[in-house]
């Protein structure tokens, strides 16, 4: 087992040998962690009881799988992750604009997971063997952690699967023996101290389904690519592929928050999860629970975390992949922090995923309705301009950037962040919407249309690789410029 040589680059056919199972193995198995098991949670802290919760994470879910599947086609045409893909509608350049979307929802999402497992786990040895719960032991159990799974990141995407496949059945199992350890105290109503978020029941459970089923089907948007890119199109159609996305996600994301979702109304677990769920484990099952917390955690975090440093490699080219993990690795660490010590857990977690919905979805609109513009057809050379810091293509536009598609984006995200409702933050749109968070619709919608109308009737927008020798070739850099350095040889021994 060696680390992993690829950052942003083409993946070459002879090293794409993974599959549909592999897809949903990873999607399942990553996700089976108490990172994605606390979105369960929100709703019965928003105030909702058992049939609420779950209708609103599965109505959630169920229209967020339908939005962000496709994306996966994706990459399994340009064997490189999304945000670089995007290059073909943003520009070599304006894919940044991925980059820094994907990079903060990954931030958020790994700095969420070691968290919560890293206070569940604290919990857990605390109730075994007495270990102290104060500030140095928090910090001891979070460095460790987050050094787990920097490990599992830095290696790359063949040990993140191998452990997702790991994963797949040992937490499926241990989630199964939690409903019975829980079963006893399990009530429907939702704890006596929690009344409806935003006062009223409808608009709590739109939120709900927007904070906690939403989210987490639009956490992929750019996450999607990292392993679709492994995928042969010369062996697996895209029809199966889109299938076998649809089900890693669907059951990577609803088995976990709906497992949450129940130990939170049977721990009464109110305005705090991890407390709660600790406390009222049954004691055979603690140890289970430690299990739990920690490999789920890392296998969950160590995703993320190496999707980070894909993003911030595609950011920075110069920077290897392996280095870029280790700097992103230290930011995620100092909001694990941040996040225990001083935010407020409810606050943070919803405010953090609605705003980075408002984000993130018109960008995911404008590059999948280019996907469909363009046909699926993909320059897979001039997608790398950026990256050997070069100039021309067929997707160099204007100085790298499609002004069309970047209006549209920051047009649509400006909408939704004035549409959104969260505890911290309130936009200017909801006094229209009656209070109720509409960010996700209408930065979609508006995002989408803007771009419609940007580019009604220009082929210009949807460039075909069959149209490059119209284009300009890419330009080698100017003399004096350093060469693009080779990476650095990576390699360790299992």
């Amino acid at each position: 087992m060696q680390i992993e040589q690829r950052g942003v680059d083409t993946i070459p056919e002879a090293e794409r040998t993974s599959g549909p199972r592999d897809l949903v193995s990873i999607l399942l198995g990553s996700n089976l962690c108490l990172g994605v098991i606390v979105f369960g949670w929100l709703p019965v802290s928003f105030g909702l009881g058992l049939w609420p919760a779950v209708t609103s994470v599965l109505a959630g879910t169920v229209v967020g799988v339908i939005a962000t599947a496709p994306l996966a086609l994706i990459s399994l045409r340009t064997a490189t992750n999304l945000s670089t893909s995007s290059g073909a509608f943003f520009g070599v350049r304006g894919r940044l604009v991925g980059s820094i979307v994907g990079l903060l929802l990954s931030l958020g999402y790994t700095a969420l997971t070691l968290w919560i497992g890293g206070d569940v786990m604290l919990g857990t040895l605390s109730r075994l063997f007495g270990v102290p719960t104060g500030a140095f032991a928090h910090t001891l159990v979070y460095v460790l952690l987050a050094g787990c799974t920097v490990v599992a990141a830095v290696f790359g995407y063949r040990l993140l699967l191998r452990l997702s496949r790991a994963l797949a059945i040992g937490m499926t199992l241990l989630l199964a023996l939690g409903i019975v350890a829980y079963a006893g105290d399990f009530t429907a109503a939702p704890p006596p101290d929690t009344p409806y978020l935003l006062g009223s029941f409808w608009p709590t459970w739109l939120l709900s389904a927007v904070a906690a089923g939403l989210s987490g089907p639009i956490a992929f948007i750019t996450l999607l690519g990292d392993y679709t890119r492994y995928v042969s199109p010369e062996r697996h159609s895209p029809r199966t592929v889109w299938r076998a996305t649809c089900v890693g996600l669907f059951a990577g994301l609803l088995v976990p928050q709906l497992f949450g979702t129940f130990t939170a109304l049977a721990a009464r677990a109110g305005l705090d999860y991890a407390g709660p769920l600790v406390e009222t484990a049954a004691p055979w099952y603690l140890v289970p629970l430690l299990i739990a917390a920690s490999a789920g955690s890392v296998g969950n975090a160590g995703l993320m975390l190496y999707s980070m440093g894909l993003d911030l490699d595609a950011i920075i080219p110069r920077a290897t992949r392996a280095t870029s993990t280790l700097v992103v690795a230290a930011v995620a660490t100092a909001f694990v922090f941040a996040g225990h010590f001083a935010w407020d857990a409810q606050s943070a977690m919803t405010s953090f995923v609605l705003l980075l919905t408002a984000i993130g979805t018109p960008w995911a609109v404008i590059t999948l309705m280019g996907h469909i513009g363009c046909g699926g057809a993909y320059d897979r050379e001039a997608l790398q301009v950026y990256n050997r810091r070069a100039k021309g293509g067929i997707y160099w536009y204007r100085a790298g950037w499609e002004p069309r598609a970047t209006l549209a984006w920051a047009v649509g995200a400006a909408v939704g962040l004035a549409a959104v409702s969260t505890p911290l933050y309130e936009g200017p749109l909801l006094l229209v919407t009656g209070g109720v968070d509409c960010s996700f619709i209408l930065s979609g919608l508006v995002g989408g249309g803007v771009y419609t109308a940007l580019t009604l009737n220009s082929r210009a927008a949807f460039p075909r690789p069959d149209e490059a020798a119209a284009s300009p070739a890419p330009e080698t850099p100017a003399p004096g410029t350093p060469a693009p350095e080779a990476p650095a040889p990576e390699t360790a021994a299992s």
